[in-house]
């Protein structure tokens, strides 16, 4: 026995390695597990002569869970050469047991992800429990990284190039019969005793098991980087790639490099080859942008860490929706998916019927697909009775109204809905603009009223923006907190503002497009930078998407609204072009046919050519810089998540980080708005800041949060 790795030779022996990392969950290759697989593996050659077979499995509930990324958010630049020794280390203890001349079986009795597969691959046969809550798979490359413990080496190997590099570069995890039918498994187990005894099975009937690619002759399946057919396709790759990252992302280029060009040599330099190419993503920001925001960030919000503590978790078990429009459909459909009565409630029950069959189209999609039995998806669909009578609201836990932003139309609707919840039920507003506090005068019980706000499409948009106001209890808060879970959404936690968090830097950002396009900047040229600079979707698409008549409704609701608070209204560059848009050449967006694009009934959409006649200065178009583009686009998002943390807006850090890049489609390789200040660093981010507001206005002005942090030199925590 070795600390963390129970090392038996039995009877037939059968050498059994059991993982069991003590003081942890789940096994992860950190120092210890290096220092215990050595161990095991030096072991294991010293009694090379009285060893058949040898057998790899885990004493967790998982196999085992990958890399240790607190350890890889240490390792600086600085470290690379130590760290770069010490994979290398590891690899040639996992390569000698690989070649000890005996056959090696995995035992996988649970997920096996990341560096927990590679282990897998290194063995000569893979048998799985055929359970659908297993994963199999190589993530690395959505934390920012490349496999490193042999997985750009085995894999294409084992399955070929082209099969390979979609589970590499695409992070693919499957469950089991998945994993068998593309061959990273060799064989399904009904159990734990079925698995240990098909793995003895296998050993007696190959004694002389080794690697395929350890055999002479061995030739990669479908070919070699060299292979004609191959190699015509690798000579795309890179440019198919290039249109998929925008350059933003090393991990993917790095992968398919490490692939290639380890794909030509030997097993052994194979590995120096993936070593080189991981050690430098883990020196790299990126990666440690998106491992601290996708894994430690997101697991902290997973596991209520913006949830008040104190107060007992609340099952809901009907949901009522007030207005059965695309958001209303796509809530309905969401809380129904997860086993949730739903009442749909519109003026009509026409309209009621059309936001039910929302979720019609969305399962029978799923079934199609064979992801649904037709059983399934009827019961789905008979948890939704649509309405137009409010008495069906009468029991409901909770109430949403999702209706038009009209704050009359919304404190009518909550009058009207209110009386009907369930004695402590909560009452909620999806209104993505107007603050809670405003719309809760309508309510009676203003302790019991909050903001969930969602996002379109609701069945694909993970995240639900939680709006505290002034009077939201926290027992409200929990428990709103509570159904964005039971519905599996990511919820983040912010207080009440116009616009609140994501609206409002939403709004900066196809403001600055507008804005752009106000100058004189060609739209092309404003909706590419917006690409390279890592956002999903250039900002004049995303306005025809919202509906240039719903953007400037919005801002005369908003302007209406300050004006009657007697506060001053400051208008942006922006104004101007959505009200030459709508008022000189009718353009209000993609569901009117026409917008900053167009919309041909067949083909793709296209800008608008007439932006170029009323709108671009070809001089301006000419000397836009595209740096300084793609630096407003980002700059002015993260300013504004700077300026909700200094009206306290926002409460955490890593809620900022989520929200922004989860809501509002910040480019994830910064890691979140606020997370790119502090790689940018803090101090260089406030004096470009001053810049792009000597050139664009004051809205580039660093807030004074930022400034005296810049000047103590601290990073957003």
């Amino acid at each position: 026995m070795t600390a963390g790795i129970d090392y038996k030779i039995d009877a037939e022996q059968i050498l059994t390695l059991t993982i069991d990392m003590p003081g942890r969950s789940a096994n992860t290759m950190n120092a210890e597990f290096r220092d215990a697989f050595t161990g095991a593996v030096e072991q294991a050659v010293s009694d090379a002569e009285r060893i058949k077979g040898i057998i790899i499995t885990s004493a967790k509930k998982t196999f085992f869970a990958g890399g240790d990324l607190t350890e890889i958010m240490q390792v600086e630049p600085k470290d690379a050469e130590a760290f770069f020794t010490s994979v290398q280390a590891l690899k040639s203890q996992m390569r000698k047991l690989e070649t000890l001349g005996k056959p090696l079986v995995a035992g996988i009795n649970g997920s096996a992800l990341g560096g927990g597969y590679e282990l897998c691959l290194m063995s000569h046969h893979r048998i799985v429990l055929d359970d659908d809550n297993i994963r199999l798979g190589l993530p690395e490359v959505t934390l920012g990284l490349l496999p490193g413990g042999g997985g750009t080496v085995r894999l294409p190997r084992l399955l070929g190039l082209e099969k390979a590099l979609p589970f590499l570069l695409e992070g693919k995890q499957v469950p089991p019969k998945a994993a068998h039918k593309s061959g990273l498994v060799d064989a399904l187990a009904t159990d734990t005793d079925d698995m240990l005894a098909q793995a003895r099975a296998w050993i007696a009937q190959n004694p002389k098991s080794q690697q395929p690619w350890d055999q002479r002759g061995f030739k990669i399946p479908g070919g070699g980087p060299t292979n004609p057919k191959v190699a015509q396709t690798l000579a795309i790759a890179p440019a198919m790639l290039r249109q998929k990252t925008q350059g933003c992302y090393p991990a993917p280029e790095a992968i398919l490099a490490s692939v290639v060009e380890g794909a030509a040599v030997d097993v052994t330099t194979a590995d120096r080859i993936e070593s080189r190419y991981f050690t430098q993503l883990v020196t790299g920001a990126v990666a440690k942008n998106m491992i601290g925001t996708f894994w430690f960030g997101l697991n902290e919000i997973k596991a209520g860490g913006s949830r008040p503590q104190s107060i007992p978790k609340m099952t809901f078990r009907k949901v009522g929706i007030l207005g059965a429009g695309m958001m209303g459909a796509g809530i309905a459909y969401s809380c129904a998916a997860r086993g949730i009565a739903v009442v749909l409630k519109d003026v009509s029950a026409e309209n009621a019927e059309k936001g039910k069959a929302y979720s019609d189209t969305l399962l029978s999609k799923k079934v199609s697909r064979g992801r649904m039995s037709g059983d399934d998806k009827q019961a789905v669909l008979d948890l939704i009775t649509p309405t137009a009578n409010a008495a069906d609201l009468q029991g409901c836990d909770l109430i949403i109204e999702a209706v038009f932003e009209d704050s009359g139309l919304k404190a009518r609707v909550t009058r009207e809905a209110e009386p009907l919840l369930a004695d402590g039920g909560l009452f909620a507003s999806n209104t993505s603009t107007i603050p809670i506090t405003q719309l809760a005068e309508a309510s009676t019980q203003p302790a019991r009223f909050i903001g969930l706000h969602f996002f379109s499409p609701v069945d694909k948009m993970q995240l639900v923006e939680i709006i505290v106001g002034e009077h939201t209890s926290e027992e409200t808060l929990a428990q709103a907190f509570d159904f964005v879970q039971q519905i599996n959404k990511v919820p983040i936690v912010v207080n009440d503002s116009r616009g609140f968090f994501t609206s409002r830097v939403f709004g900066t950002y196809v403001n600055e497009g507008m804005a752009m396009l106000g100058e004189g900047v060609h739209p092309a040229s404003i909706e590419n930078a917006a690409l390279l600079a890592g956002m999903p979707v250039g900002p004049l698409a995303l306005c025809d998407e919202v509906s240039l008549t719903l953007i400037s409704h919005i801002r005369d609701q908003s302007r209406r609204d300050v004006e009657s608070a007697g506060d001053t209204w400051k208008s942006h560059p922006a104004e101007a072009v959505v009200d030459a848009m709508l008022t000189e050449h009718g353009r209000k967006g993609k569901a009117a046919g026409a917008g900053f694009y167009d919309y041909p009934p067949k083909g793709k959409k296209q800008l608008w050519q007439g932006l170029e006649s009323h709108f671009v200065d070809p001089e301006r178009a000419t000397s836009a810089s595209l740096d300084e583009l793609k630096d407003r686009f980002l700059f002015i998002q993260a300013i504004e998540t700077v300026r909700c943390m200094e009206e306290n807006v926002i409460r955490e850090v890593r809620d900022a980080n989520i929200g922004s890049i989860f809501g509002i489609g910040f480019a994830p390789w910064t890691g979140g708005a606020l997370q790119f200040i502090n790689q940018y660093n803090i101090r260089q981010f406030a004096a470009r800041a001053e810049q792009l507001a000597a050139s664009f206005g004051e809205r580039f002005t660093p807030p004074r949060m930022l400034v005296d942090m810049s000047e103590r030199n601290e990073s957003f925590r």
